[in-house]
């Protein structure tokens, strides 16, 4: 058995109150319908955040929630590593706004950019920096306000993406314990980049009114394509993964995948041999919450006890950089 280092000690959701249906997108304009966004997407409502319910205070829920099934206190957290494409500003990091709504004043923060594949990167960072002596004790949280920077004309686009936050608590592992992190991989392909991005709002290209005005500065993507690299990609994160770990398909009690598209789902877990049976998949009720999805999901299957002790867990994400990534663990 692989010895394992950190271990995930708690999870935590924090969504926003309202509901979006698939029908609620013709009371907006948008000419499409329930059954066109099902039939593509497996998706039928997402959460959309008030303009109260921030980045930083759905983080703070899904904080709080995870640290209170891990027994942490604000004070016992040695770094925070927020994964967001939604920042509530340029400027500081949300990770340090975050910081200060749970009062960790012990803890360093810092933001990760690295879209749908963001959280994972966290979970990395946080396991290397308990591997090395620095910390032992990470919240890693993926926090999402999609509907910030989403084109709500753009049908292709606008349907696709919902707002919330995961958060998990990651410590070092008492000796001889089995469960915990038991591989990671990280990848990124910067050459793809234009596939899915945001044109202008940068420092390349600040805001100014015609940007505002001929909306490029909200997410651009070619779906065709991105579809084509999401199946390769998360394919080889899967078989990247299970390498490390040493684990087949069979292994593995659950699947949790980035909840982008049914379609990608299930043609990721074809590749890894695993049946639908053992994906989950929320895709329909949350729609693509970017970074948070994963989080989310987990937090989910534990809480409904569709893993526990024992269970072995294979997440995987793909996203825009492009990037993408994937960890097993032992819970």
């Amino acid at each position: 058995m692989i010895p394992t280092i950190a271990r995930i000690t708690g999870t935590g959701r924090g969504l926003p109150a309202r509901i979006f249906t698939n029908d609620d997108f013709a009371s907006i304009g948008v000419e499409t319908s329930d059954e066109w966004i099902v039939e593509r997407t497996g998706i039928r409502e997402r959460r959309i955040a008030a303009e109260s319910e921030t980045t930083c205070w759905m983080a703070a829920a899904a904080s709080r929630s995870a640290m209170s099934k891990a027994g942490v206190t604000s004070g016992e957290i040695d770094v925070i590593i927020l994964s967001t494409a939604t920042p509530d500003r340029l400027l500081p990091a949300t990770a340090v706004d975050l910081q200060a709504e749970l009062g960790a004043t012990r803890a360093a923060a810092f933001d990760v950019s690295a879209a749908c594949s963001g959280w994972l990167y966290g979970l990395t960072i946080a396991e290397g920096m308990i591997a090395s002596g620095a910390i032992d004790t990470a919240l890693v949280v993926g926090a999402e306000k999609m509907s910030a920077i989403i084109d709500w004309t753009d049908r292709s686009t606008c349907v696709l993406f919902g707002d919330g936050a995961g958060a998990v608590i990651v410590q070092r592992n008492k000796a001889g314990e089995k469960a915990g992190i038991l591989s990671t991989f990280m990848r990124s392909d910067g050459c793809l980049a234009d596939l899915l991005y945001r044109p202008h709002g940068g420092a390349a290209h600040p805001m100014t009114k015609e940007i505002v005005e001929n909306r490029s500065h909200l997410v651009r993507m070619a779906g065709r394509e991105v579809f084509k690299h999401a199946v390769r990609e998360m394919s080889e994160a899967a078989d990247r993964a299970l390498d490390s770990a040493k684990l087949r398909g069979a292994d593995i009690d659950l699947l949790v995948p980035h909840q982008a598209n049914k379609r990608i789902i299930e043609a990721t877990a074809k590749h890894a041999g695993i049946p639908m049976s053992k994906v989950y998949v929320n895709v329909d009720r949350f729609g693509n919450t970017s970074s948070a999805s994963i989080p989310i999901a987990l937090d989910e299957v534990i809480e409904k006890k569709i893993v526990g002790p024992g269970s072995t867990v294979m997440m995987v994400a793909f996203g825009a950089g492009f990037t993408w990534a994937s960890a097993i663990i032992r819970l």
